[in-house]
């Protein structure tokens, strides 16, 4: 099964649509603004500006009427990245220095403050070995969010210079 997200120019889904199941990098291709959405299936990451980058926001399937007021940041939606449906394990490595250096910790489950469960006062980057994850810069999944698919993360201060302190897996309840 694929997602399916559909992008409204206005408040409350008026104005031109586009819809898509799959990742858009510059949204203004097809709408000069977006500022509503309605996910009809799957998980989204929307981002606030083109070729995901600035603030990112998790989407599930819902209603967004008011993407300004719901997220509080950003002028409107410029880019979108589908989510693709994980089965299986999800496992994420995390280090305490750049290019994975320092103490490792391996994770299996979300973990909702790194600090208390681990001592760690600070992750700088990280390998996600298995499942899609979302890492939050607050503790108890607060705050900005970023999402990582797996791959090698060497630092952190070199996608925006996010501290991390709270992380959870994205989980096929999306679906």
């Amino acid at each position: 099964m694929h997602g399916k997200i559909i992008f409204y120019e206005d408040r409350n889904f008026q104005g031109r649509s586009y819809e898509t199941s799959s990742d858009c990098a510059d949204m203004s291709s097809h709408l000069s603004r977006c500022h509503s959405c309605r996910v009809e299936s799957g998980c989204f990451m929307v981002y606030d500006r083109p070729n995901y980058m600035g603030n990112q926001y998790f989407m599930r399937r819902g209603d967004y009427s008011d993407y300004q007021r719901m997220m509080g940041f950003g002028d409107c939606i410029r880019s979108c990245r589908m989510i693709p449906m994980h089965k299986g394990s999800y496992r994420i490595r995390l280090y305490e220095m750049e290019n994975f250096g320092g103490q490792m910790y391996e994770l299996m489950d979300d973990c909702d403050n790194i600090m208390d469960r681990y001592r760690m006062s600070d992750c700088q980057s990280c390998n996600v070995m298995d499942g899609h994850w979302l890492m939050y810069e607050q503790p108890h999944y607060r705050g900005r969010m970023m999402y990582l698919r797996p791959g090698e993360y060497r630092s952190f201060r070199d996608m925006g210079g996010m501290r991390f302190m709270s992380m959870r897996r994205i989980m096929d309840s999306c679906y």
